[in-house]
C-alpha cells in the first residue's frame, strides 16, 4: 500500500525544488544552531562538574552535539540534490545514496527526538546528582590545604553568591558539619573545647554559615554566626529575618537553572526537528516524482511522488534486514573463528 501519494505537474516539481532547497539550508542553520546548544549545556555542565556526583546528564549534550553536525552534513547533502532535481540526466546519478541517505537521515532525525525526550525527563537524574555534589561540596569546604579540594570553598563561595542560595537543601545544612578548619581554630578556647567535646565526631559545629550566604539586599549588616540564638543580636529574630541569608537552597537553585536550560533548548531543537522531518518528506516527493522523468525525453510530464512505497512495518523491515543479516554473519564469523582456534590449541 503507497503512504502519502501525490501528483506533481512540472511547475509543481520546480516549486518543490525551490522550497526544498532553502529548507535544507534553513534545516542546516538549524543544525548548526542545534550543535551550539549542544556545547553550550556541555560547557555549563562541566563548569558545575565539581558539585555534581555523576555524568549520566551529559547524555543530552552529547546527543545534541552529534544530531547537529549529522544534521549540517545531511541537509548539505538534501541542498545538492535539489540542484539535480529537475536535470532528468543529472538527477539518476542520486539514485544509489538515495537509500542510506534516508536510512542515516531517519536514524538522526529519531536521535534528536530522543535528546529532546531526554532533556525533559532527566530532572531525576540531575537532582539526585546535585543532592549528592553539594552535600559533599559542603563537607570538602574547610579543606583548602588537601590535593583535589583545594578549589571547593571556592566553588562554593562563588556558587551561593551567584545564585543567591545556601547549603544544599537551605541554611541549616552548614550546622551539620564543620566548614571551619581545624588550622584557624583556636584549641587553647574554652568554647571552642567545650564544642568539640559536646559533639560525638569531635567536630566543630556552629550555627553559622559562610559569608557567602549573606543576602546583600539586607537592611541590616549580615549575621553569620548565632544564627538561632536571637538574645544574641540586638532586635533579631532569626524566623522573621528573611532577608538576612539567602533562605532557598543550591541544589533547587541549580535544578531550576538547568532545567529551565534544557527545556528551553528541547523547543528550539524541537523546532529544528519539525523542519527536518519536512525536508525528509520533501526530498522523498521530489525523488519519487522524478523517477516517472528517468529516460523521459519530455521532462514537463505529470508524475506521481509518494512518502513510502509499501506500509510502514514493510518499510523498516527493508531497512532492519541487511542490518540484522550483517550481524548474524558477523557473530557466525566469530563463532568459526572461535572454534577454528580450539580445534588447533588442542
Amino acid at each position: 500500500m503507497v503512504v502519502g501519494k501525490m501528483k506533481f505537474t512540472f511547475q509543481k516539481r520546480v516549486k518543490l525544488a525551490q522550497g526544498l532547497w532553502m529548507l535544507s539550508w534553513l534545516a542546516t542553520v538549524g543544525g548548526a544552531i542545534t550543535f551550539t546548544l549542544g556545547c553550550f549545556l556541555k560547557t555549563e555542565l562541566r563548569r558545575r562538574g565539581e558539585v555534581m556526583d555523576n555524568t549520566d546528564i551529559h547524555c543530552v549534550p552529547n546527543t545534541l552535539m552529534i544530531v547537529g553536525l549529522a544534521s549540517m552534513g545531511g541537509n548539505y547533502f538534501a541542498s545538492r540534490i535539489c540542484q539535480d532535481a529537475l536535470d532528468a540526466g543529472r538527477f539518476p546519478r542520486w539514485k544509489t545514496y538515495m537509500k542510506p541517505f534516508f536510512g542515516c537521515s531517519i536514524f538522526f532525525t529519531t536521535l534528536m527526538l530522543i535528546s529532546i525526550i531526554l532533556s525533559y525527563i532527566m530532572k531525576g537524574s540531575l537532582e539526585t546528582s546535585l543532592k549528592i555534589g553539594l552535600k559533599n561540596g559542603i563537607r570538602f569546604y574547610k579543606d583548602t590545604d588537601i590535593p583535589g579540594r583545594c578549589f571547593q570553598k571556592q566553588t562554593i563561595d562563588r556558587l551561593q553568591m551567584e545564585f543567591h542560595c545556601c547549603g544544599n537543601t537551605d541554611y541549616r545544612d552548614w550546622f551539620e558539619v564543620q566548614w571551619i578548619s581545624n588550622r584557624y581554630l583556636d584549641f587553647s578556647s574554652k568554647e571552642v573545647k567545650d564544642r568539640i567535646r559536646s559533639n560525638v565526631d569531635g567536630r566543630y559545629l556552629v550555627d553559622g554559615v559562610p559569608f557567602s550566604c549573606c543576602n546583600p539586599s539586607s537592611p541590616r549588616p549580615c549575621i553569620q554566626y548565632k544564627i538561632t540564638n536571637d538574645s544574641a543580636h540586638y532586635n533579631y529574630e532569626h524566623e522573621t529575618e528573611e532577608l538576612n541569608l539567602f533562605i532557598h537552597g543550591c541544589r533547587e537553585a541549580l535544578v531550576n537553572y538547568f532545567m529551565g536550560l534544557m527545556n528551553t533548548i528541547g523547543a528550539v531543537v524541537l523546532s529544528v526537528f519539525l523542519i527536518q522531518c519536512s525536508v525528509l518528506s520533501s526530498v522523498r516527493l521530489l525523488q519519487t516524482s522524478m523517477e516517472a522523468v528517468a529516460g523521459q525525453e519530455n521532462v514537463e510530464i505529470d508524475t506521481e511522488g509518494y512518502l513510502l512505497e509499501k506500509a510502514l512495518k514493510e518499510t523498516i523491515m527493508e531497512y532492519v534486514d541487511p542490518v540484522m543479516k550483517l550481524l548474524l554473519l558477523n557473530q557466525v564469523g566469530s563463532s568459526e573463528d572461535k572454534a577454528e582456534a580450539g580445534a588447533a590449541t588442542s
